[in-house]
Formats: C-alpha cells, sequence, structure tokens
C-alpha cells in the first residue's frame, strides 16, 4: 500500500511538472497573461482527459484526436481562446463539443456553471466521469446535437466551441446573453483564426447586434456540423 501510495504521489507530481512546463514554455509566451485562465489551467490533468496511448503527449502544443474526427485543442488556442472570453466568477457557459470533458474542467473553475452540449453518447458518458472524478460539481453534460448548442438552458454569458468554425447558425448566436461572447476559431476564405464574438446593442429597446474581433491566427480542424454546406456548381 505504501509503494502504491508514493507511485501515485510521483505520477501526480509528475504531471504537475508537465502542466507548468506547458504554461510557462507553450502558454504564457504566446500572450496568455490572465493568472485566472493559467491557474485553472493548472490545476487540470490534461493526461486524464486523453486515451491511455495518448497520456505520454497530453502536453504537446498542438491538436490530439481523442476520436473519430474530434480533436483535444492545442493548448495555446485553446488559453488564448478562454482568455478572450473574460469569463466571470459568476457567468454562465456553454461548452460546446467537449468530448471528453476537458475544456469543461477547466471552464469550471473560472465560472459559476458550465453547461456542455456533446452529441457522441460514448463521449458524453466519458465527459460526465472525469468530470466527477474532477470535482466539477458546477458542470453538467447534455446529449445533443452539437449546432443547435443548449437553447433551454440560456442565455449564456460566454460560449466556446471546441473546434474551427465555417459557419455558425443565428439560433446558437441568439443563445448569448446581452454583453455575451462566443469564443472560436474562424476559418473565412482560406484564412484560419481566433475570434471572439460579442453581442451588444445601441440602447434600450434596440436590436441586438453580433460583432466579430479577429484574435490571431490559429489552423484547428473543423468541428463536426460546423461546415459550410457544399453547393452544386456547373
Amino acid at each position: 500500500m505504501r509503494n502504491a501510495a508514493m507511485s501515485k504521489a510521483s505520477a501526480e507530481d509528475s504531471s504537475k511538472a508537465v502542466r507548468l512546463a506547458m504554461i510557462e514554455g507553450q502558454i504564457r509566451p504566446n500572450r496568455v497573461s490572465d493568472e485566472r485562465v493559467l491557474d485553472a489551467i493548472r490545476t487540470v490533468p490534461r493526461e486524464q482527459f486523453v486515451p491511455k496511448f495518448l497520456r505520454g503527449v497530453a502536453y504537446l502544443d498542438e491538436d490530439l484526436e481523442i476520436a473519430e474526427g474530434r480533436y483535444l485543442m492545442e493548448p495555446m488556442v485553446f488559453a488564448r481562446l478562454v482568455m478572450a472570453a473574460d469569463i466571470k466568477p459568476d457567468d454562465v457557459v456553454l461548452d460546446i463539443g467537449a468530448a471528453t470533458g476537458y475544456s469543461t474542467a477547466v471552464l469550471s473553475r473560472l465560472a459559476e456553471t458550465v453547461v456542455t452540449v456533446e452529441e457522441d453518447a460514448d463521449l458524453a458518458g466519458k465527459a460526465s466521469t472525469k468530470l466527477s472524478e474532477q470535482g466539477c460539481d458546477n458542470a453538467v453534460v447534455i446529449e445533443g446535437k452539437l449546432v443547435v448548442g443548449a437553447p433551454d438552458h440560456g442565455p449564456f454569458d460566454v460560449i466556446v466551441i471546441n473546434g474551427a468554425v465555417e459557419t455558425i447558425a443565428d439560433s446558437l448566436m441568439a443563445q448569448l446573453a446581452d454583453h455575451g461572447r462566443l469564443v472560436c476559431v474562424r476559418q473565412q476564405d482560406g484564412v484560419s483564426r481566433g475570434v471572439v464574438f460579442t453581442k451588444t446593442s445601441a440602447g434600450d429597446g434596440a436590436e441586438k447586434a453580433v460583432g466579430a474581433r479577429e484574435l490571431f491566427d490559429a489552423f484547428t480542424p473543423v468541428l463536426p456540423g460546423f461546415s459550410k454546406k457544399e453547393t452544386f456548381r456547373f
């Protein structure tokens, strides 16, 4: 028992050291300066959210395919998007396509409540288990279409999309609260960039508008369901 406990402690120390190296070597040098975001990432064992055969590369600065067509976003890209979302302690966040739940675990350290939408039943089950193991009592996983979001649980102060998008439905944008922010990687005209969308209004009774601000270049695989529909050409 003592040897097992020492082995577990050693593994945890090693995991913390690698996470710190990821933060100091990949994330902080890439203009992520929000200490709340860095602390949240520091406390979540990223390797616990990937298949066992990928745990040795869980902290590499690249997207990791953890299921067919589904990726754990590159740490630097994810961190910059989360910082741009400017999540407050009393915010309600919608996390779209969290797969096994890593992003939700990080967001749960920053927000009051996180609602996660995952359409793959196996991934949704794994996310629920992992989040429970990590003590994320303020997060809930809903099985449903990613592109639909969670309209019955909104409006949301922040929406995070875990992957690139070529198009976003108006119905999803409508789930943003006033002054809400949606962050994602947008692929447009062959260019891929991190973007923050913000819902604003000109005043009382004025129609709400959504403005977009590009943040940085990023290549991230498109999340299933967020590709543009191909049009027939002669």
